[in-house]
C-alpha cells in the first residue's frame, strides 16, 4: 500500500479551511455522513487533484455480540468504490446491545463502547472482522477506542488483545494515540506498554485528536488542540516505526484556516522528532491482507470460532453495560459506579449534541430549554434508533409533557416542526392541501 503521508478529517464545517491548507496529503470523511450520489462538491475537488479519501465508519459495532449487518457492510463498500480509496476503517468498538439473542430490549448507544480484552470477545471480534473483510473491496483497518470504564476480569492488555486479532485476521491497525493516551489517564494503562506490544508491520495510519481532562478523567473531545502528552505518543512511535499516515482528527469547535494548520505542523513536528531519534529495524507499512479462511488456517484449524454461546454470554454482558449506561438499570457487577455515573452523562450530552445537529430547529424553537429538556428526556428514553427518530420523540415528549404556563409561541412552533418531519413527506404549502387536511381533522372528531 503506498503511503497516505499528512491528512486532516475532513468535516464540512472546516471544507473549505481543508482545500486551502498545504501539505494536506488525504484526508478521512465519515462514511455514515457521506451519500454516493451526491458526494460533496469539496470531496470531488480534492480527488480531483490527487488527494486520497479514505471512509471512515463509525456504526458497524464489529465489537458487538451480533454479526456484523449486511446492509451496513454494503454501505461501506459502496463509499469506498466511489470514493476509490485504498482502504477503509472501522472502530473496535460496540455500539449496540440487547435484542432477541439477549430476551431484551434492543439498545443504541450512540457512541463507541470498550469491548472486554477476553478470549470469548477476541473470537467474537476476529469472526466479525473475517466477516467484513470478505464483504469489502478494499483491505480494512481497525481503530482502538478511548474508554472511560473498565471492563472486570480482563485477559489481556490492550497491546496482547490488538497483536492476536491482527495475527489472527491479518487486519490492519489504525493507532489513536489520543486514545492511548485517554486510556492511561483513565485507566491506568501504559502508552509505551501498548507500542511495545502492538505488531506495527501492520500500521494502516495513526490518528491524533485533542481533548481535556475534568476531576482526573480525560475526555477525548475532539474539539481541542492536541495535548503534548499526545504528542510524545506519537514521538514514540515514530520512533518504532515510519507511519504510513498520520491524521489530525477535528470534529467541532474549529479553529481558523491558521489554528488548524499549526496543529497539522505541529503533528508533523513530532513524527519527524520520532523518527530522529529511531533506532528501529521496523520500516512500517501494512500488514498483507488475508481471507478468513487464511487466517483460521494461521490460527490453527477450527481456533477461534464464536459459537452462539459465545456470542450469547458476550451480548448479555453487553446489553447489561448498555443498559445500565442509558436506561438506568443497576450497574453490573465489578463496574466502577462512579466512571459509570461520567460515562452515562457523557453519552446523554453527545446525544443532546447529534441531535441538535440533524435537527438544529429545536435548540432554536426551545431557546435555553433545550439541553436540559432533552436531558431529562433521556434519562428515561433510551436510543433504540436512529437520531432523526431521536429528535421526533423528543420533540413528541415535550409536547405533551409541556408545563401549562408554556409559551404558546414556542409550542406551535413545535407542534409545526413535528407535523412537517414525521410524516414520510413535508407538509405540502398548498392552501388547498392544507384546507382539505384540515377539514379531515374536525369531521374525524365528531
Amino acid at each position: 500500500m503506498a503511503r497516505l503521508g499528512t491528512g486532516i478529517g475532513w468535516r464540512p464545517e472546516i471544507a473549505d479551511a481543508v482545500e486551502r491548507m498545504p501539505g494536506i496529503d488525504w484526508v478521512e470523511a465519515v462514511s455514515e455522513n457521506l451519500c454516493p450520489g451526491h458526494l460533496p462538491d469539496s470531496l470531488l475537488r480534492l480527488r480531483e487533484r490527487g488527494v486520497t479519501v479514505v471512509p471512515h465508519g463509525v456504526s458497524l459495532g464489529l465489537g458487538g455480540a451480533e454479526r456484523p449487518d449486511a446492509g451496513r457492510l454494503a454501505a461501506l463498500a459502496e463509499r469506498a468504490e466511489v470514493l476509490g480509496a485504498p482502504l477503509v476503517t472501522e472502530h473496535i468498538a460496540f455500539v449496540r446491545a440487547g435484542g432477541a439473542p439477549t430476551a431484551s430490549p434492543a439498545l443504541e448507544a450512540g457512541h463507541l463502547l470498550p469491548v472486554p480484552r477476553t478470549r470469548d470477545a477476541l473470537d467474537v471480534l476476529c469472526e466479525n472482522v473475517r466477516i467484513a473483510q470478505d464483504a469489502l473491496p478494499v483491505p480494512l483497518a481497525v481503530e482502538n477506542i478511548a474508554a472511560l470504564v473498565a471492563w472486570p476480569d480482563e485477559e489481556l492488555t490492550e497491546g496482547q488483545f490488538l497483536y492476536e486479532l491482527a495475527d489472527r485476521t491479518g487486519v490492519r491497525l489504525l493507532i489513536d494515540v489520543a486514545n492511548l493516551h485517554t486510556n492511561h489517564v483513565n485507566l491506568g494503562a501504559d502508552p509505551a506498554e501498548a507500542l511495545a506490544e502492538l505488531p506495527l508491520e501492520a500500521l494502516a495510519y495513526v490518528h491524533v485528536a485533542g481533548g481535556f481532562e475534568r476531576d482526573g478523567v480525560w475526555h477525548d473531545s475532539h474539539a481541542h488542540p492536541v495535548a503534548q502528552p499526545v504528542l510524545d505518543i506519537l514521538t514514540d512511535l515514530a520512533s518504532r516505526v515510519a507511519p504510513p499516515g498520520v491524521l489530525l482528527e477535528r470534529d467541532e469547535n474549529f479553529p481558523d484556516g491558521d489554528g488548524l494548520s499549526g496543529e497539522v505542523e505541529a503533528i508533523r513536528t513530532a513524527v519527524a522528532k520520532g523518527r530522529a531519534g529511531s533506532c528501529a529495524a521496523v520500516t512500517g507499512g501494512a500488514a498483507p491482507r488475508t481471507s478468513g479462511a487464511e487466517s483460521r488456517s494461521r490460527s490453527g484449524s477450527g481456533s477461534g470460532s464464536a459459537g452462539d454461546a459465545v456470542r450469547q454470554r458476550l451480548g448479555l454482558a453487553q446489553a447489561a453495560l448498555l443498559s445500565a449506561l442509558v436506561a438506568g438499570t443497576p450497574v453490573p457487577e465489578g463496574f466502577d459506579r462512579v466512571r459509570l455515573g461520567v460515562q452515562a452523562r457523557a453519552l446523554a450530552g453527545k446525544r443532546a449534541d447529534v441531535v441538535g445537529k440533524v435537527a438544529p430547529e429545536l435548540p432554536v424553537i426551545l431557546g435555553a430549554r433545550y439541553r436540559p429538556a432533552f436531558l431529562a428526556y433521556a434519562q428515561g428514553s433510551p436510543l433504540t434508533g436512529g437520531y432523526r427518530r431521536d429528535a421526533l420523540d423528543f420533540a413528541a415528549h415535550v409536547l405533551r409533557t409541556a408545563p401549562g404556563d408554556e409559551d404558546p409561541a414556542v409550542r406551535r412552533a413545535l407542534r409545526k416542526w413535528w407535523l412537517d418531519r414525521s410524516g414520510p413527506v413535508p407538509r405540502s404549502r398548498r392552501p388547498g392541501v392544507r384546507l382539505a387536511r384540515a377539514t379531515r381533522r374536525v369531521l374525524l372528531r365528531r
